[in-house]
């Protein structure tokens, strides 16, 4: 089973790419492309951590590649 992938360090990411916080419900953060806005990308804010799973989904919503966030 793959690791967890650091919350933080994808917020950070997010950031860097351009993405900004418009909103949040719940223990969901939505985040939207400065460059596209079409993409938008929902982000859990349960914990420290986020399941490799969940990291793929973040990953296809902002059009990202697994690299980026070496």
């Amino acid at each position: 089973m793959p690791k967890p992938h650091s919350l933080k360090i994808i917020l950070k990411v997010l950031l860097d790419k351009g993405f900004f916080f418009v909103s949040q419900n719940g223990s969901h953060a939505k985040y939207r492309c400065r460059h596209n806005p079409e993409l938008t990308v929902i982000v859990p804010i349960h914990g420290k951590e986020i399941r490799h799973g969940t990291f793929r989904s973040i990953l296809r919503q902002a059009k990202l590649a697994k690299e980026d966030f070496k």
